[in-house]
């Protein structure tokens, strides 16, 4: 039988969530730079019980902010992938490790959206958004990469500590 959330998770989840939010609409005006990546895989690694939870109310905050469009399809699944890989890759306590595969998720971020516009816009569509979006996605990658690389080992210690108290 699997255990319920109790309130201070379900509060938790959601300050987590809404940490996500702030924090990527005060990055957007620096390009490549977003937090959410590193987040995600920390709270997936301290807090996995609650990271799909915070994920969830993030994409709803995003639905609600931007409302509803081809991007929101993503959004159902995008940020899952951090999570598969913070779990697969667990026993990983390398800042540079988890940096090369935030990196690695910033350049992939285009190709891992393109079923929504295969779906919508055919092949050559999504080939053609794909390609037109690898500058970002190598910006993307750059910023991953180093954002992960100074912020890996003082958030996550600063995130053991609250799951400790969880």
């Amino acid at each position: 039988m699997k255990r319920r959330l109790t309130t201070r998770q379900v509060v938790l989840a959601g300050l987590m969530g809404a940490l996500l939010m702030v924090l990527k609409e005060v990055l957007a005006p620096v390009p490549g730079v977003e937090p959410v990546t590193l987040l995600v895989i920390l709270y997936a690694l301290e807090l996995p019980v609650l990271a799909p939870w915070a994920v969830a109310v993030f994409v709803v905050l995003e639905f609600v902010l931007y409302g509803f469009g081809m991007w929101s399809w993503m959004y159902l699944y995008i940020w899952l992938v951090p999570i598969a890989a913070a779990r697969l890759l667990h026993r990983l306590d390398s800042a540079l490790g988890w940096a090369a595969v935030s990196g690695a998720y910033g350049l992939v971020f285009g190709a891992l959206c393109t079923p929504v516009y295969l779906l919508t816009q055919g092949p050559g569509g999504a080939l053609a958004w794909w390609l037109a979006g690898i500058p970002t996605d190598v910006g993307h990658c750059i910023g991953n990469f180093f954002v992960m690389l100074l912020l890996y080992r003082p958030l996550r210690r600063v995130l053991h500590r609250i799951a400790a108290q969880t």
